[in-house]
């Protein structure tokens, strides 16, 4: 996994990338910044990748999950409930691609306000 960190405003958030396709393109444009999109309990935002949808690409995700969603080239975070969950956890308006998680406390995101910039970062080892 490699360290990023997620910083919007005063916040810092630490996170980390696994080893996909779509979170390699990820890492490899880094440092990305954005403005934010809130969803329910999720932010994205459009990213300068381009990635497929991948085979394990769900919907249904676990709160703290970073995902990749091909058709809007977005860059999602999700700490909540969406406008589409059926349960507890956080659901995708449509598949996306699992890029990595949050290991630092994901209900930071919740200051997070639509149109504020996000930066995301390289972190250190």
């Amino acid at each position: 996994m490699r360290k990023i960190n997620i910083c919007a405003g005063n916040l810092s958030v630490e996170a980390e990338l696994n080893d996909t396709t779509s979170a390699n393109k990820i890492w490899e444009a880094l440092p990305i910044t954005g403005s934010a999109n809130t969803w329910g309990d999720e932010i994205y935002f459009e990213i300068p990748v381009s990635a497929d949808l991948e085979s394990d690409a769900i919907e249904e995700v676990e709160v703290g999950t970073l995902g990749y969603w091909p058709p809007g080239k977005a860059f999602c975070i999700f700490f909540g409930k969406t406008p589409v969950s059926t349960g507890e956890k956080p659901r995708a308006y449509s598949p996306v691609n699992i890029v990595g998680s949050v290991t630092g406390d994901p209900d930071e995101f919740k200051k997070v306000t639509s149109g504020e910039e996000v930066k995301i970062e390289r972190g250190t080892a």
